[in-house]
């Protein structure tokens, strides 16, 4: 076994298994993790200096991930892919997709899987994933069958897309980023789509033929979770509780369940104050289910009215031109990281939310006050409107709507978007400009064609993939500079020992694909990147090989729904569980495995 390093590399060690662990806690922000950790990690290097031979490494080293050009890139990415989807540039793929489900779904399905994982390759999958979401949906309900034997398959297609060139993920950016610091040749955008093609082309055929095959049956999280919002009228006659009394006491008296939007008095209509006292024959109008606004009625013994007819069971309460839709929370949507009420959803867009679904299996309902509860990725709310706003918000794109139809965003900004893009892809793939060039390039075109507006650049830019990404840059750097990487590489080569090259790339391989499921797959791969060149130095191989080990290995985040976060926008999207993911991904990991072990010796001679 390898001797130990020295303390700064032990406490860097000890430190990276800390950020480890927090980055698995749900329960914890994940840019509040990061954050804590590059803290930490500058305040501890600023206490206690590490001198490295003649140079020192200074705490405010750690901050030059903020300029890292792979981040620059990510973010100049994610700019564009935004545009894409505010513009409606890739609904022509969706309205072909839409017509060939009518004509034959096994077909389909397969076409939707080739076209997922081809534009994953080039576009962050997210956007494609959002793109494709309602789309299936709508052809599921039309069909009358579940999404859940689909959605799933869809969402993975874009992971492994992903793989093929050097901008399809942000990990695939980060690693070749690295790889290039640590004085390895950089990675050319095509340069290791031949072993993820074919691989990708056999965890395809798998996502095609077999997995729908092996999900069982999954309904939609929200189907039937709570009924809809009525507005009504609340008579208050002579002998009722509420004469006399003060609105804040007719609400204490419900539980501080009824919201009153108005008080209509003779002719005229009073706010709702607090303090207002009630009057015999002043009618109360009042938004809710029908089961809350019938306990009014008996508390405050007042008489249930819908217009001028009291709501009996010959005469039920009525919404008219109202539609129920599920929102999802998604990377770039205004409700992450809020709060109903802090964001002030129901002004904003004139909707009531009956049901909150929150990434897992917990459904809040109208009584839990859902309007305090945090928003996450992957969150479904089920929402009451009218017809004509939701199809506006769909226009908008600010949010992703599931409903039983397939409209879908298109501005006339939709062509200049897709040529942005086209430039940004092909600039960067002939050498004419650096990624991180071309991208920023792409993202300043957005903004001046107007398919941008820098109100937009906030929402897509992602607080929590910077920050990983940058902590997980100082951590990479402080385990390289102090010695560490060397450690953990001559560690991992002593418990390979005896075995052939290949297996143990193969064994690499595994191991970041058990990282990447269980934590953040950029921290996985930017703190691999260095171990993996030192291993294949120690070997006396070809680096690339084993840089492109922990590439492919950290975009196998299959297995685990909280791996990548459109797993969890597709697990709520159609009902699936944990153990749902457990049973189509360990295959899909054991197929791209053992594929791409054997052959990466072989393309790369060992």
């Amino acid at each position: 076994m390898p001797a130990l390093p020295d303390p700064h590399a032990l406490a860097v060690l000890a430190l990276t298994v800390v950020a480890l662990f927090l980055f698995t806690r749900e329960s914890i922000p994940l840019e509040t993790s990061s954050l804590a950790v590059l803290v930490l990690l500058t305040v501890g290097f600023e206490w206690f200096p590490y001198h490295d031979g003649s140079q020192v490494v200074h705490a405010v080293d750690f901050f030059s991930g903020f300029g890292h050009e792979a981040l620059v890139a990510v973010c100049g990415l994610m700019i564009v892919g935004h545009g894409l989807v505010r513009t409606g540039a890739l609904e022509p793929f969706g309205r072909v997709l839409a017509r060939m489900w009518s004509y034959s779904p096994r077909l389909s399905l397969l076409v939707t899987l080739l076209l997922a994982g081809l534009l994953s390759a080039f576009v962050n999958n997210t956007p494609i994933v959002v793109l494709l979401l309602p789309i299936l949906v709508s052809v599921s309900l039309r069909a009358g069958t579940s999404a859940s034997g689909i959605l799933m398959p869809m969402g993975l297609s874009t992971l492994v897309g992903g793989m093929a060139t050097t901008i399809g993920t942000s990990t695939n950016l980060l690693v070749v980023g690295v790889a290039a610091d640590l004085g390895l040749r950089r990675f050319d955008m095509f340069d290791f789509y031949l072993p993820a093609v074919i691989a990708g082309s056999l965890g395809i055929l798998y996502l095609w033929l077999i997995a729908p095959r092996i999900l069982p049956e999954r309904e939609a999280a929200m189907t039937d979770t709570s009924p809809r919002i009525f507005t009504a009228q609340l008579n208050i006659p002579d002998g009722s509780f509420a004469v006399g009394r003060p609105l804040a006491e007719l609400r204490k008296k419900t539980g501080d369940a009824m919201r009153v939007q108005r008080v209509q008095r003779g002719a005229g209509m009073l706010l709702p104050l607090p303090d207002i006292l009630i009057q015999a024959g002043d009618i109360l109008y009042v938004d809710d289910t029908p089961v809350q606004l019938k306990e009014f009625e008996q508390v405050l013994g007042a008489a249930l009215y819908s217009g001028e007819v009291a709501v009996d069971e010959e005469h039920p309460l009525e919404a008219k031109d109202q539609q129920l839709a599920e929102i999802v929370v998604v990377q770039g949507s205004p409700l992450v990281n809020q709060t109903l009420n802090r964001s002030r959803f129901t002004d904003r867009y004139q909707l009531a939310t009956l049901a909150l679904h929150k990434a897992g299996t917990t459904v809040r309902t109208l009584r839990e006050n859902i309007g305090d509860i945090r928003l996450r990725v992957g969150d479904i709310l089920l929402v009451q409107g009218a017809r004509e706003q939701l199809a506006g918000i769909k226009r908008e794109g600010d949010l992703l709507v599931l409903d039983a139809t397939a409209d879908l965003p298109f501005t006339d900004k939709a062509p200049v978007a897709l040529l942005i893009m086209g430039l940004v892809i092909a600039s960067a793939a002939t050498g004419l400009l650096p990624i991180a060039v071309s991208a920023v390039a792409g993202a300043l075109l957005m903004l001046l064609t107007g398919g941008l507006a820098w109100r937009d650049i906030g929402n897509s830019l992602s607080t929590s993939v910077i920050m990983i990404v940058v902590v997980s840059l100082a951590l990479g750097f402080a385990l390289t500079r102090t010695g560490a990487t060397e450690y953990l590489a001559d560690l991992y080569l002593a418990l390979t020992s005896g075995l052939s090259p290949a297996l143990v790339l193969s064994g690499l391989i595994l191991l970041m694909a058990l990282l990447t499921n269980i934590i953040s797959n950029n921290a996985a791969a930017v703190i691999g990147t260095p171990v993996a060149i030192s291993i294949a130095n120690g070997l006396g191989l070809p680096a690339e090989a084993f840089v492109l080990a922990v590439l492919f290995g950290a975009n196998m985040s299959y297995a685990t729904p909280m791996a990548y976060k459109t797993n969890l926008l597709v697990m709520n999207a159609g009902g699936y569980t944990f153990g749902d993911f457990v049973r189509v991904g360990l295959p899909l990991t054991a197929i791209m495995w053992l594929t791409l072990s054997w052959l990466l010796p072989r393309l790369y001679g060992f």
